[in-house]
């Protein structure tokens, strides 16, 4: 990629930054920043819809409202930005082209972006896997990318955020052809990268936000909301992770849930990476471990309802595109709201470890 040396005009991301609430310090604090395939867009707001319906039925016997259920308009904003995208390029006749896994679990959850570009804006959504992408596509002279025949705008990707995303040549072939193309990549390789938990970790260090921000109340709010995070190049706290196993957690460059180590088996990790030495430790950074509070509540998955404490994960869904040195959007895009049971590490919903919730307001 770095041989490409291609100049981007018109970047596009649609993120999501995921919070939990510190018991201790009673303040929200920062999880990770997804840059690419960010999901639950469409099937989060109809969750919230639900849950307004249901209090609007039965709120009284539970003095419940439903006004305070906010409203969670995410599906239909990250339409909107695609569609500010798909405009920046300007060819009337393209499409966008979403980026899916060849045995789509989430479908459903895509749909309704799909249905939003289609009904407000006439814009047409093609889903290919990589896989199809590297037989079916190619780059015109002008940098065009064509792909069954189709002129693409805006690649959208909701797969190629894991290693299982590329299982031969074929798919890291696509993700060239793709990256080569005139086309928006929402993300490019380079943004995609932005999400990393190496690029959390360097943000969070003294006097690299101010390299970006110039306000300092704006940089304190910012640094208030992050956890503690270390590369593994500092030996002491690596100690301090293997004596207190429980006061960290071992994160690895991946997304899409279940890759974090927690507990003792953070302990063998990290003594078994310190001997292997090298790029092993590289690849991971530590993480304070954020203690939420745990509440009662009732869980209803695969129609079979549970009972027990759990924990909730707040994640703030945002756009940004930009074309060239002007900033088009910028905006705040809803929510998503997960929970799971407190006894669970992980917070995935689609590897298998939480379900979809709403934020209910209080004056407290």
């Amino acid at each position: 990629m770095m041989e490409i040396n291609k100049e981007e005009n018109i970047r596009l991301g649609l993120h999501r930054s995921d919070y939990m609430l510190d018991s201790e310090t009673s303040s929200l604090l920062q999880i990770e920043l997804n840059t690419i395939s960010t999901s639950f867009p469409g099937l989060g707001p109809l969750v919230s819809e639900l849950h307004r319906t249901l209090i609007n039925q039965y709120g009284r016997v539970l003095s419940l409202e439903p006004k305070r259920v906010p409203g969670n308009a995410a599906s239909s904003k990250f339409a909107e930005a695609l569609a500010r995208a798909w405009t920046e390029f300007d060819v009337d006749s393209a499409i966008v082209m979403m980026i899916v896994q060849p045995e789509e679990r989430n479908m459903y959850d895509q749909y309704w972006i799909t249905k939003y570009l289609k009904e407000s804006y006439g814009i047409t959504t093609l889903r290919k896997t990589l896989t199809q992408v590297e037989a079916e596509g190619h780059v015109l002279p002008d940098g065009t990318l064509l792909v069954d025949g189709k002129k693409v705008a805006v690649v959208y990707y909701r797969a190629g955020y894991t290693p299982n995303d590329y299982p031969s040549e074929a798919e890291w072939s696509a993700r060239l052809l793709i990256e080569q193309s005139s086309s928006v990549k929402c993300p490019s390789i380079s943004y995609q990268l932005v999400g990393t938990k190496r690029i959390q970790q360097e943000l969070a260090n003294p006097n690299v936000l101010e390299r970006f921000l110039e306000n300092k109340e704006d940089i304190a709010k910012l640094r208030k909301c992050f956890a503690g995070l270390w590369s593994l190049d500092d030996e002491e706290i690596i100690k301090t992770a293997i004596e207190k196993p429980e006061l960290f957690v071992l994160k690895p460059q991946r997304e899409g849930g279940g890759n974090n180590i927690y507990g003792l088996d953070l302990r063998e990790t990290l003594t078994r990476l310190q001997k292997e030495g090298g790029d092993a430790l590289a690849a991971y950074i530590l993480m304070q471990r954020i203690f939420p509070k745990a509440s009662l509540a009732y869980l209803v998955r695969g129609g079979i309802c549970h009972e027990g404490l759990v924990i909730s994960e707040l994640g703030i869904y945002g756009s940004y595109l930009r074309s060239k040195d002007k900033v088009i959007t910028n905006d705040q895009c809803g929510y998503l709201m997960r929970t799971k049971v407190s006894s669970s590490d992980e917070g995935g919903v689609a590897a298998g470890f939480a379900v979809l919730d709403s934020l209910y307001l209080t004056d407290k």
